[in-house]
């Protein structure tokens, strides 16, 4: 606890400023707390925010939630998409909402690279769910989330995007010039975001270590989700076509993780990008 809260006066030293979780995510994770919980008081709090509500109906009537049922009303949808994964979905949509500027055209480049990152890797873990363990809406929050400090040094520092070249998709930050530059790495940040936003604390660690190859005795949860961000961000570099320096780094320790073999990496890729595609 001494060690998060001695980063987190590090950060503000810097001026820079954790997001604060909004009134909705507020009152929806106390309520979800008890086990108890009833689906009407979960549909009043999230009607409270329109936007997310919109998105909501949206996932719920595309093809693979809906199967051709008619969605009329908010507890259709969390019926059809589920409780557990209607909440990962408000938590990252709030985080997207809470880190955005007038750097339009970056944020939103960064914004569609962590989506389709985050659908990938859910996909990865529901198709590997007999190995890895990791529910697919803790994979897609894993994916939102695991870049989340870049917009957080993006909204503090004016050069970060311009020196660091970020409205360009196919660059990404380095943490050692990062580092050199500002003082902090992204990944730190992150990490704090996650543990600021109440994110499970697996889910915070892999955020936290997503640039570091899974170690090798390590076959826990951490290791895991690490594994499927890793090889999610790499699919996402094959659909677009844009190099991928770290996965030379960390890909084969990735995919042992995940029970593939390195041979296997390419055709596996071009099978989630297939799905991902089918299903938006």
């Amino acid at each position: 606890m001494s060690s998060r809260k001695n980063e987190t006066n590090r950060l503000q030293g810097l001026g820079i400023q954790l997001p604060p979780q909004p009134q909705v995510l507020v009152e929806l994770q106390r309520l979800m707390s008890d086990d108890q919980f009833d689906m009407r008081q979960v549909a009043r709090v999230i009607a409270q925010d329109p936007a997310i509500v919109a998105l909501l109906f949206r996932i719920a009537r595309s093809p693979v939630f809906s199967r051709g049922r008619k969605i009329e009303s908010l507890e259709q949808v969390l019926m059809v998409v589920g409780i557990r994964q209607v909440y990962a979905l408000v938590q990252a949509e709030s985080l997207v909402k809470s880190l955005s500027s007038d750097l339009r055209g970056a944020f939103e480049i960064f914004w569609a690279r962590a989506r389709e990152i985050a659908h990938l890797a859910a996909l990865i873990a529901d198709e590997r769910g007999k190995i890895c363990r990791v529910p697919p809406e803790q994979a897609y929050l894993a994916g939102i989330f695991h870049e989340c400090g870049v917009p957080v040094l993006m909204m503090r520092f004016p050069a970060y995007c311009q020196s660091l070249r970020l409205d360009d998709a196919a660059c990404w930050p380095d943490l050692a010039e990062e580092d050199a530059r500002f003082g902090v790495d992204h990944c730190s940040v992150g990490y704090l975001v996650a543990r600021h936003w109440g994110l499970p604390d697996y889910v915070c660690e892999a955020i936290r270590y997503h640039h570091e190859a899974p170690e090798e005795k390590s076959h826990g949860p951490v290791a895991t989700l690490l594994a499927i961000v890793q090889l999610a961000a790499h699919a996402y570099h094959q659909l677009h076509r844009l190099p991928d320096p770290l996965w030379a780094k960390i890909g084969a320790r990735a995919l042992a993780e995940l029970g593939l073999a390195a041979d296997e990496a390419k055709d596996y890729c071009e099978q989630i990008i297939a799905q991902l595609i089918e299903a938006t």
